[in-house]
C-alpha cells in the first residue's frame, strides 16, 4: 500500500510543496478536539485508580474481581473502537464520538451507584462501549481537520492535553474521594458532558468519507492490508509495556514507599508528557524519519522498565520510570502518523479503529502478564524476572517494528 503523496492539497484545495512548512496555525475545531481530549483524560483518571482503592480496599472486594472489572472495560472498549473507526468513514466523526461522550458519562455516573460485581460490571461495559464509539472517530477528526505538514504536532499536542487531564484527574478525584466515591463519579461524568458540550458547538461536521454501501466494508479492507496488520499486532508488544505503569511498575511503588506512592508515579509520567512531549517530538521530526522514532521509542521505554531490576530504591525507581516516559511520550503521537499515512482517505476511521487493536490486545495481556510475572519472581526469589522479561518483549517488538515498517525517507514537510 502506498506511503502517501509527497505533495498533497491540504483542506483549501492548495498544493504544498515539500519541505514548506504549513506552520501550527490550528482552526478552532482542533482547539475544541485537544480541550475535550483534557476533559476526557481527567474524567476518566479521576474515576479509574480510585476503583481498586474503593471497591478493593474499601469493600474488600478480591484483586481478582477488580481486575476483571477494569480488563472488561478496556476489552470492550477496544474490540468495538473497530466497529466505532469503520462507522465513522460511513455518517462522519461527530455523531459517534457525541454519543460515545454521553454513553462514557452515563457508565461512569453508573459506577459510583453500584454495590455489587454485576452493576460494576456492568456499568464498566457501558463505559466501555462510550470509549468504543468516540475513540477512533475522534483520531479521524484530528486527520481530516489537520494537515499532513502539521499532523504529527498536532497528535503530540492532544497527546500533551490528555496528559494534562492525567495529571489533574487523579489530583480530583482524590480531593473528592474524602466526601464520596460516587460523588466523584458524578464529576468525571459532568467532564465528559462538559466535553460533549463543547464538541456540538465548537467541533465542525465532517462527512463520511464513504458516498454508498456499508461503513463496515471497510473492516475488509483494512484487513487484506497486511503490513498494516503486522504492524497494529508488533506494537501490541509496546503496549504490554505501557500497561505496567498501572501493574508491575504500581506494586513496586508500593514496595518501595507504601500506598501512596503511586501518585508521583502518575504525575511523573504525565508531567513529563506535557513539559517535553512536543518539544521532543519537533526535535526528533526534525532529525528523524517516523519509523526511527517510534523505534527509538518503543528501545527507551523497554530500557527503563528494564533498568528497574537495578532499582532498589523508590527514587531510583522514579529514574526508571522517566526514562521509561521519555520513551512513551513518543509512541502515540507516531503511532497515529503512521496509522494516517498509511490508510486511504476514505478509510481513516476504519484504520484508526483496527489500530487501536494493538493497545486492546496489548493492555489486557499486559495486565494479566504483569501480575503473573511478579509473583512468579518473587516465588522463585528472582525479582528482576518481570523487568529482564519486559526489556526481552520490547527489543522483540523492536525487532518487528523493523520488519514490518519500511525504511523512508522524512516525510515531506512533517517537523
Amino acid at each position: 500500500m502506498k506511503t502517501g503523496p509527497k505533495v498533497a492539497p491540504d483542506r483549501s484545495g492548495k498544493v504544498r510543496r515539500p519541505g514548506v512548512s504549513s506552520g501550527l496555525n490550528l482552526p478552532g475545531g482542533l482547539i475544541a478536539l485537544m480541550v475535550n481530549n483534557f476533559l476526557m483524560w481527567g474524567g476518566f483518571f479521576m474515576v479509574i485508580p480510585l476503583i481498586t482503592v474503593h471497591f478493593g480496599a474499601g469493600l474488600g472486594w478480591s484483586a481478582l474481581s477488580v481486575g476483571a472489572v477494569l480488563g472488561t472495560r478496556q476489552l470492550t472498549q477496544q474490540g468495538l473502537t473497530v466497529f466505532g473507526g469503520a462507522l465513522s468513514d460511513r455518517i462522519g466523526p461527530r455523531p459517534l464520538i457525541a454519543l460515545g461522550l454521553f454513553t462514557r458519562a452515563l457508565g461512569f455516573a453508573a459506577m459510583g451507584l453500584s454495590t455489587t460485581f454485576p452493576a460494576l460490571l456492568a456499568s464498566a461495559i457501558l463505559a466501555g462501549v462510550g470509549g468504543g464509539l468516540f475513540d477512533a472517530p475522534k483520531n479521524a477528526a484530528v486527520t481530516a481537520l489537520s494537515t499532513p505538514e502539521n499532523r504529527v504536532r498536532v497528535f503530540s499536542l492532544m497527546s500533551m492535553a490528555g496528559n494534562l487531564g492525567m495529571v489533574t484527574g487523579p489530583l480530583i478525584g482524590a480531593a473528592l474521594s474524602n466526601l464520596a466515591f460516587r460523588t466523584v463519579t458524578l464529576t468525571s461524568a459532568c467532564a465528559y458532558l462538559a466535553a460533549l458540550g463543547i464538541l456540538l458547538l465548537a467541533v465542525p461536521k465532517v462527512p463520511g468519507t464513504q458516498s454508498s454501501g456499508s461503513g463496515l466494508g471497510g473492516l475488509l479492507t483494512v484487513a487484506r492490508d497486511r503490513r498494516f496488520v503486522l504492524f497494529t499486532l508488533t506494537l501490541s508488544g509496546y503496549f504490554i509495556l505501557s500497561t505496567q505503569i498501572n501493574v508491575a511498575i504500581a506494586l513496586r511503588a508500593v514496595e518501595l514507599a507504601g500506598p501512596t506512592a503511586t501518585g508521583p508515579l502518575y504525575a511523573l509520567q504525565a508531567g513529563l508528557a506535557v513539559l517535553l512531549q512536543y518539544p521532543v517530538m519537533l526535535l526528533a521530526g526534525r532529525h528523524f524519519t517516523s519509523r526511527q522514532i517510534l523505534m527509538g521509542g518503543v528501545t527507551l521505554a523497554a530500557a527503563g522498565l528494564g533498568s528497574v531490576a537495578l532499582a532498589h530504591s523508590f527514587a531510583g525507581l522514579l529514574v526508571c520510570t522517566g526514562l521509561f516516559g521519555l520513551g512513551a511520550m513518543t509512541v502515540f503521537p507516531t503511532q497515529q502518523t503512521l496509522t494516517a499515512r498509511m490508510a486511504p482517505p476514505q478509510l481513516m476511521g476504519s484504520y484508526f479503529g483496527l489500530g487501536a487493536l494493538s493497545l486492546g490486545l496489548g493492555g489486557a495481556l499486559g495486565s494479566v502478564l504483569g501480575g503473573v510475572l511478579v509473583d512468579l519472581g518473587r516465588r522463585l526469589s528472582w525479582p528482576a524476572l518481570p523487568w529482564l522479561s519486559f526489556l526481552l518483549i520490547g527489543l522483540l517488538t523492536v525487532w518487528g517494528l523493523s520488519r514490518s515498517l519500511p525504511r523512508e525517507e522524512r516525510a515531506a514537510g512533517e517537523r
